[in-house]
């Protein structure tokens, strides 16, 4: 039995290919934890700003506690190819008013269920990003792609308008 080869990646395209795969996945799974117990659910981010991803929550979900009491996360995207990006970081409240309404404007989901963006249940974690890998199905290494320096919301960047 031949083990599959995985195509080559040059370095410079890492940082793009990834990102392809985060498109394609959508819904990545988020590890916390609590105490020594880890935790993993499926998210739908509701903003992506490169490798910045946005998630909203309610304030009566148990990631609620488990982030407030440790906020370093990661999340875990998975194409059909089972190509896979992992982005380690710390996920802290949104407190910007201009990228909450940013958010809010452009997510229906948030907007049908909650009613109004200043809801007390709803929070916003911004997951600033302290390490990000990219690997290929098969290729059994992680190709690392550097993490970005924190910007503001551009409108250019990836909303997920259909939640």
């Amino acid at each position: 039995m031949t083990t599959p080869t995985p195509a080559p990646v040059s370095p410079e395209a890492v940082p793009q290919l990834a990102l392809e795969v985060m498109h394609r996945a959508k819904f990545p799974m988020l590890a916390t934890t609590d105490g020594d117990q880890p935790h993993l659910r499926p998210v739908s981010p509701v903003h992506t700003d490169g490798f910045i991803v946005y998630v909203a929550n309610l304030r009566s979900y148990g990631k609620t506690n488990q982030i407030a009491n440790n906020p370093k996360v990661e999340l875990c995207y998975l194409d059909e190819a089972h190509d896979q990006v992992r982005i380690t970081g710390v996920a802290e409240i949104l407190a910007d008013p201009e990228l909450l309404e940013f958010i809010w404007k452009n997510t229906p989901l948030l907007r049908r269920y909650l009613g109004q963006s200043n809801n007390p249940a709803l929070i916003i974690y911004r997951i600033r990003p302290t390490r990000i890998r990219f690997m290929r199905e098969w290729a059994m290494e992680y190709h690392e792609v550097p993490p970005p320096q924190l910007q503001h919301a551009n409108p250019k960047s990836q909303s997920h308008p259909s939640l």
